[in-house]
């Protein structure tokens, strides 16, 4: 045995060791339960990895991004072994980690039933309780056809192991682009093969280190994400560090589901996506109306407040409009087939309002005492997505962005990002939303025009104007649209869940393409810097986000009915349509249940449909010239005069609370 030389990192702290040849990574940390593997110069290793000379390696965590995707790959390898166990004659798929989860994808005849997945999950449990170690053996490419003889979709893995794995769904976790490897599934005691699989890895030490898991539910899917492949059966499922966050996990899936925003559009009859439609379609309905106009309105008045005019652009382009910009060279994909409008004339719908607001731009001579100009649209644009990822109003086919784009000098660009951003956070704010963190997204090298230099100060001015923010400040390499550097706000709602906001893109490009020029003090014909900017994305995405922030328990300014009268009998509807008159003549929004249902049921069906106040009225009220609140929270407020209860309903309305 020799010496051999190793720096031990744990967080910030290093530790130089000399041990012994064939000591592993697993001997480094031992009595550490928490380190799951290691990370050896920039590579994940597994903990029985033998360092070597000069080594410098580093602990994972379970609990950090690698440790968990670590856990859920290796879970993700049990319950394969259990499918294979328990259905000899299922053929293996793919099986990568995923946020908060992971999936495998299997060839049977038959799709999984609910009961099966109980079944499997029980042989996984069993699996886990042996304890069989994960073990790594690199292979050639022949030896593991050889051995793999029966897996046809992991023979097809290995013909794109490289560069061709990585871009096909979740090959490169099984094959990378280096060396080829198989992981062994051994027993704990005797050390017999159980089952393999071909992987990447790394992997636990054993399946004993699982520390909690579920599955989740199986769907259909089709091999390598093309629909022109078959479609096999995956089966999702989701593991954590301890049993305690898997509940945690759990509860909160429980809660997400009561907020679904499909669920609530239709408990709440806001919008529908009708069959004769089509996906990804939606119409509003009355109740959805109130609030998606409430939204554009207060929208429309804070942009006429900071100095944007508005525009209008049709739906439907000729074809050449979208080879300027570019965005049948890098979007195509995203748009639907052309119309022949007129013979030999390609018509396209709109994915993009930009080009329609440079020609606006473009239609008479621009001064520089004109800029900045901002430009603003609700334009409704479409693009196609695959059926597969079409989700509600959240993913739409067809939807309407607030669209703004600006145009200033080179001089004003820093101090009009700076200001844009703290509008877009302001106003993000009114709607109820206050958790946010930054993402810089920057150039994609093998998708974008125009030069390096004008990207590297496009991507420089944006990252100092994330940064005076005083927000946290995510990289994202390689996010960006092709013509430009881009911030994204990241918003968080009332149940922690991540959801991108706004976006604020520079771009020195599309000028550069459409030929826009203003007349410099000089006298000069100057290039003018272009900013795209959607606030809320979409308002169907943005009306989703808030419906599930909110639970569809808008606040009232925002609430499609703002109070329900309720009278504890049917002399007393009168006097509360007399409430209801002067409430409405103040620009409040207000019904009076006058059906034949008992009081009680009138509130349950108020509380139902989430209303902000219930008005309850009885003889001491009509009386008194009063009313009584209810709240939401079942509290209640009796004897208020009329004129009261009225401005504390505009109070909550013009404040923008929630009650």
């Amino acid at each position: 045995m020799s010496d051999v030389r190793v720096t031990v990192q744990r967080d910030s702290e290093r530790e130089e060791r000399v041990v012994t040849t064939g000591t592993t990574a697993a001997d480094l940390f031992q009595g550490e339960r928490s380190v799951v593997a290691a990370r050896v110069a920039g590579e994940l290793k597994d903990l029985a990895y033998e360092v070597a000379d000069g080594d410098a390696v580093e602990a994972v965590e379970i609990t950090s991004e690698d440790g968990l995707n670590i856990l859920r790959h290796s879970t993700a390898h049990v319950l394969a072994q259990a499918v294979q166990e328990l259905f000899p004659q299922a053929k293996l798929g793919i099986g990568p980690p995923i946020k908060d989860g992971f999936y495998y994808d299997f060839d049977v005849e038959t799709p999984f039933h609910p009961d099966d997945l109980k079944r499997i999950e029980k042989k996984m449990q069993e699996i886990q309780k042996r304890g069989q170690k994960f073990a790594r053996r690199v292979v050639s490419d022949d030896a593991a056809r050889e051995e793999l003889a029966d897996e046809p979709y992991k023979i097809e893995l290995i013909g794109l192991k490289g560069s061709a794995a990585e871009a096909a769904e979740g090959a490169s976790a099984e094959v990378g682009a280096g060396e080829l490897t198989i992981y062994d599934n051994l027993d704990a005691k005797t050390g017999e093969l159980c089952w393999k699989d071909l992987c990447r890895g790394p992997h636990l030490p054993s399946t004993r280190a699982i520390p909690a898991f579920k599955l989740m539910r199986s769907a259909a899917a089709y091999w390598r994400g093309s629909e022109k492949n078959k479609q096999l059966q995956r089966i999702y499922g989701t593991a954590w560090p301890t049993k305690d966050e898997l509940k945690a996990h759990l509860e909160f899936l429980v809660e997400a589901e009561k907020r679904d925003h499909r669920k609530l559009g239709a408990e709440l009859d806001l919008f529908s996506i009708p069959e004769d439609i089509g996906s990804g379609l939606a119409v509003f309905h009355p109740k959805g109306g109130i609030i998606r106009r409430t939204m554009e309105d207060y929208s429309r008045r804070r942009h006429e407040e900071s100095g944007y005019e508005f525009v209008y652009t049709p739906h439907a382009t000729k074809g050449k409009l979208f080879e300027k910009s570019g965005h049948l060279d890098w979007y195509a994909d995203g748009m639907y087939p052309p119309m022949q409008l007129d013979e030999g004339t390609d018509y396209y719908l709109k994915p993009m309002n930009c080009p329609m607001h440079n020609l606006i731009f473009d239609a008479r001579g621009r001064s520089y005492r004109e800029l900045p100009l901002r430009l603003f649209e609700f334009g409704t644009v479409y693009r196609y997505e695959k059926s597969g990822v079409v989700h509600g109003l959240t993913r739409a086919r067809g939807f309407t962005q607030d669209d703004a784009h600006i145009y200033c000098t080179k001089e004003q660009m820093a101090d009009e990002l700076d200001s844009t951003l703290t509008f877009v956070l302001d106003l993000l704010r009114d709607y109820g939303l206050n958790d946010f963190y930054l993402e810089l997204s920057t150039k994609d090298p093998e998708k974008f025009v125009g030069e390096d230099d004008a990207w590297e100060e496009a991507t420089e001015t944006l990252r100092k104007v994330a940064e005076k923010q005083g927000l946290p400040l995510v990289p994202d390499p390689g996010g960006a649209a092709f013509y430009g550097p881009k911030i994204s706000v990241q918003a968080k709602d009332a149940i922690g869940r991540t959801w991108q906001m706004s976006t604020i893109q520079l771009d020195f490009n599309l000028p550069e393409r459409f030929s826009l020029e203003y007349t410099a003090a000089d006298g000069s014909k100057q290039r003018p810097v272009m900013i795209h900017r959607a606030l809320f994305g979409s308002i169907e995405r943005f009306f989703a986000v808030l419906l599930e922030h909110y639970a569809g328990a808008f606040p009232a300014w925002l609430a499609p009915v703002q109070a329900t009268g309720i009278p504890i009998g049917d002399a007393h509807v009168p006097y509360l349509q007399e409430f209801a008159a002067e409430a409405k003549a103040k620009g409040l929004r207000i019904e009076v249940d006058a059906s034949s249902d008992r009081m009680q049921k009138k509130i349950r069906n108020a509380q139902k449909s989430k209303v902000p106040f219930m008005i309850i009225a009885g003889d001491e009220d009509v009386a008194n010239g009063a009313v009584s609140f209810r709240y939401r929270d079942g509290s209640q407020k009796n004897g208020i005069p009329r004129d009261q209860a009225i401005a504390e309903i505009v109070d909550a309305v013009e404040r923008r609370i929630q009650v």
